[in-house]
């Protein structure tokens, strides 16, 4: 085992959970500091981690942090990466990458000017699940690829989210806060994407917080709530996509890939280690796959864990911020032909990241 990453958290919400829970699992990374603008729930979340409670600019400024994990909501998402690199520090996000591209290309370049790595979420992609569903493409199981179909929705985060205001504002809603998982693994299983088309709407539905301190409280809708989109790889394959925030029931999410000689089930994206499957044009029956590659037992963390290890060994990480501004650049592509019936042609690409190898764990990174 090499060196570790001493991490400092900006932003300890509701996901800031699901990273400390991995952290003891991800020997590379250090927890050393958290910070939030809610002061008292910064000091409560430091006690109950052992760690310190620091202010932004106080974490932002200690020598002893080498890379910030960014989980404050995405509006803040640039500014705290921007301040991060100026401190001389790596920086890890939650996605989206930024609001907008706009944002997120001077992210990319101070990155580059300084030397540092950014890195962004989702790292769901580096799991068994979707490493697996990969690995069954690269090695021709299903003849040529030709297309994929996803299809996600939910009636809304305000049925079980506290604070759920901010899935309905700019960077939010269901293309910018599940499109991610999503889109992250279909450029991860195809390549870049070079032409988006679509349709978008939203609903008249009032929506409230139906949970917590703030239940009964209206939520504002300034973002789509329904979306479509079609995607052309610059490898040829087409995907479908569909994520929405207004259906109260459905039967199952739908993720499939569909080649010349089979059709692969996807496991969840938004998880690590579910299991993927596939009917071959020789056995039109479904089969289980036994896990061939991916981080094993992984979770939220494991794509910081990854840069800090590319760190180490001088290689690129996987979860890295040119892919997230390349999943950003999609969304923003999508949204824009929903709104004006145009098809819009991708003016950024990104390598697909390298596979991760069969099971491999923290420990012998």
């Amino acid at each position: 085992m090499g060196s570790t990453l001493n991490i400092g958290i900006v932003g300890v919400g509701n996901i800031s959970q699901q990273y400390f829970a991995e952290f003891p699992k991800l020997p590379n990374l250090t927890l050393t500091a958290v910070a939030d603008l809610d002061l008292d729930r910064a000091s409560a979340v430091a006690r109950s981690q052992g760690v310190e409670s620091m202010s932004v600019d106080a974490l932002l400024a200690d020598p002893r942090i080498d890379a910030v994990l960014n989980l404050t909501v995405p509006a803040a998402h640039t500014e705290i990466a921007l301040r991060s690199f100026d401190a001389g520090k790596h920086v890890y996000g939650e996605k989206p990458l930024a609001l907008t591209t706009d944002d997120a290309a001077p992210v990319l370049a101070r990155a580059a000017e300084t030397g540092l790595r950014i890195g962004s979420a989702p790292d769901t992609v580096l799991g068994t699940g979707i490493q697996t569903a990969r690995a069954l493409l690269d090695e021709g199981r299903i003849g040529t690829p030709v297309g994929a179909a996803v299809a996600w929705s939910a009636p809304g985060h305000e049925l079980w989210h506290p604070a759920p205001a901010f899935y309905y504002q700019p960077g939010g809603g269901p293309l910018f806060d599940m499109g991610p998982y999503y889109l992250t693994s279909l450029v991860t299983f195809f390549g870049p994407v070079v032409r988006v088309s679509g349709a978008v709407g939203r609903s008249s539905r009032e929506r409230s917080v139906a949970t917590g301190p703030q239940a009964g409280t209206a939520i504002p809708v300034d973002v789509d709530t329904h979306v479509t989109a079609i995607l052309e790889h610059a490898d040829g394959v087409i995907s479908t996509v569909t994520v929405s925030f207004e259906v109260w029931e459905t039967r199952v999410p739908l993720f499939e890939v569909y080649g010349t000689g089979g059709t692969i089930s996807v496991p969840d994206p938004n998880r690590f280690s579910d299991t993927a499957a596939i009917a071959t044009s020789a056995d039109r029956t479904w089969q289980d796959v036994p896990i061939a590659a991916g981080y094993a037992d992984a979770g939220r963390g494991v794509g910081l864990a990854d840069l800090a290890r590319a760190i180490e060994t001088g290689r690129p990480h996987r979860a890295s911020g040119e892919l997230a501004f390349h999943v950003l650049e999609i969304m923003e592509s999508v949204i824009r032909a929903g709104r004006t019936h145009e098809v819009v042609t991708l003016t950024s690409t990104v390598e697909r990241p390298e596979p991760v190898g069969l099971g491999t764990r923290p420990e012998t990174w």
